[in-house]
């Protein structure tokens, strides 16, 4: 039995509400510039709108793995101390922690697990999930399965992308969703040099001389930061109530602690919120305080212990370079 725990978060308020969609004002912490995500072969990633040039500041495949670290404890190697009982898969090599599906970057697709040639994880999962390769998808045994493995799956998504895992097609989509976009944005030029106060002529192919580089920064009229938490998503899982409120607390709560903790994307582009957090839909519904869902967080999850597992499995395959292009071309394949 549990004892009973008064929640400090009401969630009542969205029992209606789809979804919570969330605009958050930022600006630089410190002066006006701030440096964009850049992409291979793209560079910032810059459009057209009505009110002017846009900018994606920062992607919602890079914001999904921001929030999914904001419960790691890197010192630990594993989940924060206070959220133990959450479902995750650890990695081992030959013994030692290599990685984890919360660090993963498709979670329980990681190819540490799927693609090992220790194949106790993969087969575990596709006696669970999958019971005829064709047809319709169980999307009940799914969800629990998941919901066992890495609960932060049912938060993030998951594309199980295994041909023997009902033909590649076990998806779930994303109920949290985030990304950063800039409005009314100029580029700010700039550069610099890396000098050689030895030999300012020296090989710069070997890291001598002098090396003068420019750099583009922007400056913006607004920079926003949109949040979407898809409740219907996760109320369409058909889990029991305590379940249910567990993923909402635990969204809201990555939410709330990345805004909390400073947004610091990269050395020049370190952001913090302008105004208060409250949501455009539902009108004006206020984000709750980390410490409320962090007390609730820690009273639902051992309420949930029964439905998930940790489980460790052992990579020990040997690392291998991938080709390259020119290797390709060659035919070396």
């Amino acid at each position: 039995s549990y004892m009973i725990v008064k929640m400090k978060v009401n969630l009542d308020p969205l029992k209606n509400t789809k979804r919570i969609l969330l605009d958050i004002r930022l600006v630089p912490l410190q002066g006006n510039r701030f440096q964009p995500t850049t992409f291979p072969s793209l560079g910032a990633a810059t459009f057209q709108t009505n009110d002017g040039m846009g900018l994606l500041v920062e992607s919602t495949q890079s914001m999904a793995n921001r929030l999914e670290l904001t419960i790691w404890d890197d010192t630990r190697n594993d989940v924060k101390y206070q959220f133990d009982g959450l479902s995750h898969v650890r990695v081992n090599r030959h013994g030692k922690f290599l990685t984890d599906t919360i660090l993963e970057s498709h979670r329980l697709n990681s190819p540490y697990l799927l693609e090992s040639k220790n194949k106790e994880f993969f087969e575990k999962i596709k006696k669970e999930i999958v019971s005829i390769e064709t047809g319709p998808i169980d999307r009940k045994k799914l969800i629990d399965s998941v919901l066992k493995y890495d609960v932060n799956s049912l938060i993030h998504g998951l594309f199980l992308a295994k041909k023997d895992l009902a033909g590649g097609r076990l998806r779930i989509a994303r109920a949290l969703s985030a990304f950063i976009e800039a409005d009314g944005v100029q580029v700010a030029a700039s550069g610099g040099v890396k000098n050689d106060h030895i030999n300012p002529s020296g090989d710069t192919s070997k890291g001598f001389g002098n090396v003068p580089f420019p750099r583009d920064e922007y400056t913006a009229n607004k920079i926003t930061l949109y949040v979407n938490l898809d409740l219907a998503l996760i109320r369409s899982y058909g889990l029991d109530d305590n379940t249910e409120r567990l993923l909402t607390l635990l969204s809201l709560y990555k939410i709330r602690y990345l805004l909390d903790d400073g947004i610091r994307l990269r050395t020049a582009c370190d952001l913090r919120v302008l105004d208060d957090i409250s949501a455009q839909i539902p009108k004006d519904w206020q984000l709750p305080s980390l410490e409320d869902l962090q007390a609730d967080l820690c009273a639902v999850i051992p309420k949930c212990k029964d439905k998930m597992t940790v489980d460790v499995f052992e990579f020990n395959d040997e690392h291998k370079k991938g080709k390259t292009k020119d290797e390709i071309k060659s035919g070396d394949i």
